[in-house]
């Protein structure tokens, strides 16, 4: 074995023990109102922003789109991110970072040609930002606030689940 063989094994080995975390990208979309659109999944009981994982060699702003087409039927570049959120892990999942990214104002002939995946999502809405909490998990009502926030102030929020980091 040269050298070189064994600075690529160790790296290899190096690269394998690294800590492994989950990805996911969402579109913080709103209406003419500054309501938040939030989808209902039919695999849970709490209501969630258009988006999922990151799939293994997919940008995250990719991921955003793709996710977004998938569950809303509409094809729209991301815009700018809105906040980094890092999750801790919990029993059966291990942590994880979420991107927030800015899913624009949605019109009245974007929000009719809405298309939903039947097997994944069972309806939208728009809701006032106030309205948000009972509707979503505490960590995501969280995000969508600071993000709201970073929206209005032309900001980035840096989180750790969903609270900012000082």
């Amino acid at each position: 074995m040269t050298a070189r063989d064994a600075d690529e094994a160790q790296l290899t080995e190096w690269m394998a023990s690294l800590p492994r975390k989950r990805m996911g990208a969402a579109a913080l979309c709103r209406d003419h109102d500054g309501r938040v659109l939030l989808v209902e999944p039919v695999y849970q009981d709490t209501w969630v922003v258009p988006g999922g994982v990151v799939e293994a060699g997919e940008s995250p702003h990719a991921a955003c789109r793709r996710e977004v087409a998938e569950e809303l039927g509409l094809d729209r570049p991301p815009g700018r991110i809105l906040s980094v959120d890092w999750v801790p892990a919990e029993p059966g999942r291990t942590e994880a970072l979420v991107i927030f990214y800015d899913g624009g104002v949605l019109d009245g002939q974007e929000i009719a040609a809405m298309t939903l995946p039947a097997d994944e999502l069972a309806s939208f809405a728009f809701v006032s930002p106030g309205e948000i909490g009972p509707l979503v998990r505490p960590a995501l009502a969280r995000r969508i606030a600071a993000s709201l926030d970073a929206l209005a102030g032309g900001t980035v929020a840096a989180l750790e689940d969903g609270r900012p980091v000082s």
